[in-house]
């Protein structure tokens, strides 16, 4: 069978060996390498640090002390990643195998339209990680195949672990109070996903605020949302929340994807305030199931790659994205299909991705056991839903990394940077000439 060919792929998605200068033009050899350490949090959020169980810090987390006031030795994140990714208090579904800690070198440049930045990482296993979750027919349905390594069915062995790596950074201008000081953990929360005390479906049926705004999960928000910051059930009005908005106090939210984003040179756009939301506009990325029949939408075209779907046996042997504009077809359901044929659960398309949502370009390989990724984000950005880097400014910044078939908590984070443009920072973009 022929795999996926990379002249499908965009000009500007760089897929062969990493050098000092790439696709953006900008000479990595000459601006300075930050090593920022990535470490495993377990389940402690925002409530589990403003209560009694983390001990010995509570009252200094309360009056709004910065978490590298206690956590200031050196690899301290070592220390933590190590302790955290075993069963324990915090960690009561660990993943076998799971690194505590990633070292995540940074860097960043700037020019009179862009800012650039730039991540290497090491992944934890031998192949880079851009299969996603397929659909899978078993001769009657099709059916989900796949899942992150935290959810049950994967720890019972009932279904694969297939997850894409993601990179993704919080930027916050100064207006989010309490995010220079402790970070994204404002905005992991008891209540969550594959979080302490996860929402029940009776509990969210019965929420005003997920009515409002039609979610049916809770995620990642802000405290500010909330009545009661230490609950997600008791959330403001959505007249309150667009006032809070209005005055800027979210954080952005860039994920670049190694399946949904990567293929079509992108990184998606998104905002964190009472929920963890997108841009407005359209993503490069949507659900290619259908919603009555849950059959695929869109099968690879044939006659472009060789073949209309792939089988098990073919994971990680290639790049198997279905990209609109470049080898996909709609789905025939008289195509012969057979027990345990594939197609992506996801169709991508770069040309259906607009608006807001659409502001972020990226440029990444994998080479080595490494990730190399560069997230282009435009200066000045107007958007209501974006905050604006520009020249002179410093903000404050978190990283995060998903590896080793995961999402949700099972990721890797930093503490709070500074982040400059021109401006003294942690970490000081370079001007380009």
């Amino acid at each position: 069978m022929k795999m996926l060919r990379l002249a499908l792929i965009p000009a500007l998605l760089a897929t062969g060996c990493a050098t000092t200068q790439d696709s953006t033009g900008v000479d990595w050899g000459k601006v300075p390498v930050h090593t920022v350490g990535l470490f495993y949090p377990g389940q402690s959020s925002y409530e589990w640090l403003r209560s009694d169980a983390h001990k010995g810090a509570v009252k200094e987390v309360n009056r709004g002390d910065a978490c590298t006031s206690c956590h200031d030795e050196p690899d301290n994140e070592k220390d933590l990643g190590e302790n955290l990714i075993k069963a324990n208090r915090l960690e009561p579904t660990p993943v076998a195998g799971k690194l505590g800690y990633v070292g995540l070198k940074v860097q960043a440049a700037y020019d009179d339209k862009n800012a650039y930045l730039r991540f290497q990482w090491k992944t934890a296993n031998p192949y880079p990680g851009t299969e996603h979750q397929y659909l899978r027919f078993d001769g009657k349905e099709w059916k989900v195949y796949g899942y992150p390594k935290l959810d049950k069915v994967v720890q019972d062995g009932k279904q694969p672990g297939i997850y894409e790596d993601r990179m993704s950074v919080m930027i916050d201008d100064g207006k989010v109070k309490g995010f220079a000081q402790q970070g994204c953990w404002l905005t992991c929360h008891d209540g969550s996903r594959d979080a302490a005390k996860q929402f029940t479906k009776d509990e969210i049926a019965g929420n005003a605020l997920m009515k409002a705004i039609k979610r049916n999960d809770v995620r990642k928000y802000l405290p500010d949302s909330r009545n009661d910051p230490l609950d997600w059930k008791s959330g403001k009005t959505v007249e309150e929340i667009a006032k809070i908005k209005a005055d800027g106090g979210f954080v952005d939210l860039i994920q670049w994807r190694a399946h949904r984003s990567h293929p079509v040179g992108m990184a998606d756009d998104g905002y964190v305030l009472e929920w963890r939301n997108f841009d407005a506009g359209s993503n490069m990325f949507a659900g290619n199931a259908d919603a009555k029949t849950h059959a695929p939408k869109f099968m690879w075209d044939a006659g472009k790659v060789g073949y209309k779907s792939i089988t098990a046996d073919q994971l990680r042997k290639g790049d198997h994205f279905l990209v609109r504009e470049q080898n996909a077809v709609p789905f025939d359901p008289n195509a012969g299909w057979k027990e345990g044929d594939m197609v992506p659960d996801y169709v991508l398309s770069r040309t259906e991705a607009k608006g807001s949502a659409a502001d972020n370009k990226a440029v990444a390989n994998w080479k080595d056991g490494q990730w190399t990724v560069v997230l282009i984000r435009p200066l000045g950005l107007a958007n209501s839903d974006d905050k604006a880097l520009k020249p002179g400014g410093v903000y404050n910044v978190g990283f995060a990394v998903h590896d080793d078939n995961i999402t949700t908590r099972g990721h890797h984070v930093s503490w709070v940077k500074t982040l400059g443009l021109g401006a003294k920072a942690d970490i000081q973009a370079v001007k380009l000439r």
